[in-house]
């Protein structure tokens, strides 16, 4: 009685550890990927127009036509195995120590930026899955500023609110 007792008792403990493993299970074998974009938009509306050759991305920002003026930057990501290089046949773009590629004009409702290269180096002769080079692309926008003079300038640091739009000059 004593050994059946005790074998009931062992298959009453393997029944409730097995019950809980696939759930175990399932967390040590679970993984996430993201694609895509969400823009966030706060007064004006742009889109990024993105077209990819040549392991080159080619990249322009266009503000509807009922969008406030804006300053745009831009700034890409990608694996640390491959370098990005940015230009540009207009020459409004630049470079900043922030990481960041800023657009010289200012972008008006309807307008669009002249385009920004990215390119792709140090891309192996043999790529298998062309796809597995994920270039994100992110891009800011701030609405013009004037100085008392009319100047217009963009300041980056500006902090918007649901009706007003605060920085400094």
């Amino acid at each position: 009685m004593k050994k059946k007792t005790t074998i009931l008792a062992a298959l009453a403990v393997i029944l409730t550890l097995s019950a809980a493993s696939g759930s175990a299970w399932a967390y040590f074998t679970t993984y996430a990927q993201a694609r895509g974009s969400y823009p966030i938009e706060l007064g004006d509306r742009t889109t990024v127009e993105e077209e990819f050759s040549a392991w080159t991305k080619h990249v322009s920002i266009k503000s509807e036509p009922d969008s406030e003026p804006v300053y745009i930057r831009v700034r890409a990501f990608c694996g640390e195995a491959y370098q990005l290089v940015y230009s540009d046949a207009s020459g409004k773009w630049s470079p900043d120590s922030d990481g960041y590629y800023y657009y010289s004009d200012v972008v008006k409702g309807g307008e669009a930026t002249d385009v920004l290269d990215i390119k792709i180096e140090n891309v192996p002769e043999d790529v298998k899955d062309p796809a597995s080079f994920n270039v994100v692309v992110i891009y800011e926008t701030t609405p013009v500023l004037y100085r008392e003079d009319g100047t217009p300038y963009a300041d980056w640091s500006a902090k918007v609110d649901a009706k007003t739009v605060e920085g400094s000059v």
